[in-house]
C-alpha cells in the first residue's frame, strides 16, 4: 500500500496535504484501488462555499461502485480539480497527484485529529 509519510489521513481514505493554511484533499491509493476504474466525479460544493469536517465534498463512481469523498478539515472551499471531471480516471492513475479540492482551513486544530501515514497504514493494512 502507498502511503507517503508527507501526507496525513482520514479513517475514510482521503489524504491531506497542509500547505500553510490550505489542504489539498485527495484519496488515497486504498480508496482508488477498492473502487477500481473511476468513471466520474461530481456533485462539489459552489466554491466559496463553508465545508466541514466529515460532510460531503464529491461523489466519485466507479464501475464497481458509488463512493463520498468527505471534507478531512473545515473551511471555504477554494478550488476543485476540473481536470477531474474531464479525465476522472487520474485518480487511478496518480492517486497523489490528482487532488479533489483545496480548503482554506478555518478549525486549525483538526488538522490533530488526522492520521500519519504510519497511523493509517496501522489501521488499514491487511
Amino acid at each position: 500500500m502507498n502511503v507517503p509519510s508527507t501526507l496525513k489521513y482520514t479513517k475514510t481514505h482521503e489524504w491531506v496535504k497542509i500547505e500553510g493554511n490550505t489542504a489539498v484533499i485527495g484519496i488515497t491509493d486504498h480508496a482508488q484501488h477498492e473502487l477500481t476504474d473511476i468513471v466520474y466525479i461530481d456533485d462539489f460544493p459552489d466554491i466559496g462555499s463553508s465545508v466541514e469536517k466529515g460532510k460531503i465534498i464529491a461523489i466519485i463512481e466507479s464501475v464497481k461502485a458509488v463512493a463520498e469523498v468527505y471534507a478531512a478539515v473545515s473551511g471555504e472551499l477554494l478550488a476543485i480539480n476540473a481536470d477531474l471531471e474531464k479525465s476522472p480516471e487520474l485518480l487511478n492513475k496518480a492517486p497523489y497527484d490528482a487532488w479533489i479540492a483545496k480548503v482554506k482551513i478555518t478549525k486549525p486544530d483538526e488538522i490533530n485529529g488526522l492520521l500519519s501515514a504510519d497511523g493509517y497504514k496501522k489501521e488499514f493494512s491487511p
